[in-house]
């Protein structure tokens, strides 16, 4: 079994400041299942990252070496999304008060009958509406 993977939780794994023990636990999660991402992930997690940068959360330096570290866990990305996922998550976002990027995990939670892990209180709020369950 899998789970997907929200940014939100990921990036409490290398951020000192987001760090916390639910972060440790589903960290832990991945000894025993592998997580799979939306496409959109690299991309969103690298930007966090470059604003934490930016904001002087972290050292620019560190970036690189925070993503070879999320790069190394056991993450399967989702190909690119086609038509059919595109159109769901457009109607995931409107329906529920969402980004298209965040409704693009609970699109992806969904096509897959996965549980979901995420920090992100509309993301958990919209997940519960649609009948998706959260990893804890």
């Amino acid at each position: 079994m899998s789970f997907v993977l929200d940014s939100s939780v990921a990036l409490a794994w290398v951020l000192p400041d987001e760090s916390s023990a639910e972060a440790d636990l589903l960290m832990g999660r991945l000894t025993e299942i592998r997580a799979v991402v939306p496409s959109l992930w690299p991309l969103e997690v690298g930007n966090a990252l470059l604003m934490a940068s930016r904001r002087a959360r972290i050292d620019s330096t560190k970036i690189k070496n925070l993503l070879a570290v999320l790069y190394a866990l056991p993450i399967d990305f989702d190909a690119s999304p086609d038509r059919e996922s595109s159109m769901r998550t457009m109607s995931l976002a409107e329906q529920q008060d969402l980004t298209t990027y965040d409704a693009s995990y609970l699109e992806l939670a969904i096509r897959r009958k996965l549980p979901l892990a995420t920090f992100d209180s509309r993301l958990k709020a919209a997940s519960a509406a649609v009948g998706v369950s959260l990893l804890t």
